[in-house]
Formats: structure tokens, sequence, C-alpha cells
């Protein structure tokens, strides 16, 4: 099966790209460094050719509020309309649990542009929503720094490892179009502060970690229900005592 993975040299992308290639199939990490680029179209007709199945795992390089949606809106339309050129029979993206409720996030609301993209083209769909990575939490908590303290939210989290998103990636990559939407997430459910601190200790880093429930996420307001699954999710089996072992 040939599958091509947009955003294929990134965190997501390049785990989904191993893991695919050890399965047995023709996996194609696509970007801008292959001269793939989804935003302007160049190289995404040759990239797919051929293909299967299309991963879009990209992320914008800019999180400025127009320059998000634009990335969002201009590289899902032409990836559906050069899918639907080459018959392609299944187009997987990965997306963010909770986007329709966080309308003051604007990463959030590029998000929302691009499934609706997705929904209403004529390739069949999958669209895997994800909780915030183990991965990030060290940049998140730097983006809280005040005056010597980390000051983050304290509504729930429920972050994944990296490697358990590109496991369900490939699944879902690899099975039949769903034409809707699943969420995963990570096995552990707690305040945003408690994993941050954890996160912090692990690496010697003896700041406090304050949580407060107005302390903005990416600049918009978050409660107990933002960031974590509401209903049914699959959930990754890596706990974050486990992930931080292993760094």
């Amino acid at each position: 099966m040939k599958i091509v993975v947009i955003g294929g040299t990134g965190l997501i992308g390049s785990k989904l790209v191993a893991r695919l290639r050890q399965q047995g199939h023709e996996a194609v990490a696509a970007s801008p460094k292959s001269g793939v680029n989804a935003v302007t179209g160049d190289g995404l007709a040759a990239a797919l050719a051929g293909a299967d199945v299309v991963v879009d795992v990209a992320n914008a390089p800019s999180w400025e509020p127009a320059a998000v949606l634009e990335f969002f809106e201009r590289s899902s339309r032409n990836l559906v309309a050069a899918e639907a050129a080459a018959a392609v029979k299944h187009h997987v993206a990965l997306s963010i649990v909770g986007t329709e409720r966080s309308p003051d996030n604007a990463y959030f609301r590029a998000k929302l542009a691009q499934e609706t993209i997705i929904k209403s083209s004529s390739v069949p769909y999958s669209i895997v929503r994800a909780t915030q990575f183990f991965e990030f939490l060290a940049a998140i908590a730097d983006m809280g720094a005040v005056d010597g303290r980390i000051v983050v939210p304290s509504a729930l989290f429920q972050p994944i490892a990296a490697d358990d998103v590109a496991a369900r990636l490939a699944e879902v990559a690899t099975g039949k179009p769903l034409n809707g939407t699943i969420d995963i997430a990570g096995p552990e459910k707690a305040p945003f502060n408690e994993f941050i601190a954890r996160r912090l200790k692990a690496s010697g880093d003896t700041r406090p970690v304050v949580g407060d429930p107005k302390a903005p996420y990416y600049g918009g307001p978050i409660d107990d229900t933002s960031l974590v699954p509401l209903g049914e999710a699959r959930l990754g089996p890596t706990k974050l005592a486990t992930w931080l072992a292993s760094l």
C-alpha cells in the first residue's frame, strides 16, 4: 500500500513513516524539504500518483491567527483536490481534541476549518483528534514562566505520547475510512499543572509550578472540558512516568 504522509519529516510524521515502513508499506515522507508543498500545491500531483492513502500531519510554521488559518485552509483544499484527481481512496488527518470547544484559540479555529474542508470533499476520510503530546510539555512550561515561577492552567489535561499517536494513525491509515472522527488521549487524566510539574521535576528544573484557573492556553481560556475527550476515546498505553524514564 502506498501511503503519502504530508508533514512526514516532523515529530509525528517521521514516527508514522518509520512505523508504516516496518509494516511493509510504501510510506512516502512528503514535506517542503522533499519538494512537496501542500500550501502552494508544488509537487503534490507527483507525490500522490498511485497513492492509496494520504495522511496529513503537517503543522503550520506560524500560529498568528490569519497565517495559521490560511495555512490549514489552503493546504487542505489543495490536498483534497489533488487526492480526487489521483483517485486516492482515504484521507487521514490529525486534529486536536476539543477543536470546537475553544473558539478563542486561533489554532483550534484553524484546525476546525481544516476538518470542515475534509468533510465536504469527495474523498473518504478519517479524522483523528489527539490531545497534547508529552513531547511539548517542557515548551508549554516555558511559555508560562513568570518571575521565576511557571504559571499554567489548572484545568483537566490528558496528554499522550507521540509514539502512541503514530501507532493509532498507522492503524487508521491502513484500515477502512471512518468517514467520521475519533478521539485519542493518554491513559491518565489530571490537572494541567500536575503534568507540567512532573515534567520539570524529571529534568531537574526546580521552578515552582502554579496552577491558575484563569491562566490561558495558547492565548485562550480553558476549563475542565476544553482539552480532554468528553465521550468515547481510544487511550494510548504509555503513562507519563514511563515516557519520562525513557528521556
